[in-house]
């Protein structure tokens, strides 16, 4: 059991750093395959705090707290040849301005209205949508508390990874198919 907690941890780690990897599908197979030995509410913790651990870098590094590399820093920063102006760079300049006008706009509501982010946070923790990838990010950008950030998710990774690790055995009960 301990094996199989550890695998699912770090699954939920590698899923929250590269959205690539589904959790959900992982946690449904495996609690499909180990739904006897292992107990769903212990899965759905370990697999919830394995999501805020992955997700934390994407907030540290939104809120301001994580620098990249200098030579990374550098090398995006770099003056590049000047070049003419061609329309496709200029509308990619106006697309760029109304994106930064946008969040600079988020930020301020953000700071007005912090219960507004906490809320739209928490919801997408448990439900997803807004995606929660977006979320963790823009809570980063508007300075959500720390303590705000990992209790809320927390709590709402909880309940949603809690409920998806037990579905496989009500699914199960309600057609009368043993697992």
């Amino acid at each position: 059991m301990l094996t199989w907690l550890c695998v699912a941890f770090g699954v939920a780690v590698g899923s929250a750093l590269l959205p690539v990897v589904s959790i959900e599908l992982f946690l449904i197979t495996l609690m499909t395959s180990e739904s006897e030995t292992i107990p769903w509410l212990l899965v759905g913790a370990v697999v919830a705090v394995g999501q805020i651990v992955g997700k934390l870098p994407y907030y540290l590094a939104a809120r301001g707290s994580i620098h990249l590399p200098r030579f990374l820093h550098e090398r995006l920063h770099r003056h590049r040849h000047e070049r003419p102006p061609t329309p496709r760079r200029e509308r990619w300049r106006r697309r760029t301005k109304r994106v930064r006008g946008w969040l600079e706009a988020l930020r301020g509501r953000g700071h007005r209205h912090p219960h507004w982010m906490a809320s739209a946070y928490g919801g997408s923790s448990v439900l997803g949508l807004p995606p929660y990838m977006a979320t963790v990010v823009l809570a980063g950008f508007v300075n959500m508390r720390p303590s705000l950030f990992v209790g809320a998710g927390l709590a709402g990774r909880f309940v949603r990874f809690s409920l998806l690790a037990a579905s496989p055995a009500v699914a199960a009960g309600w057609l009368g198919i043993p697992l």
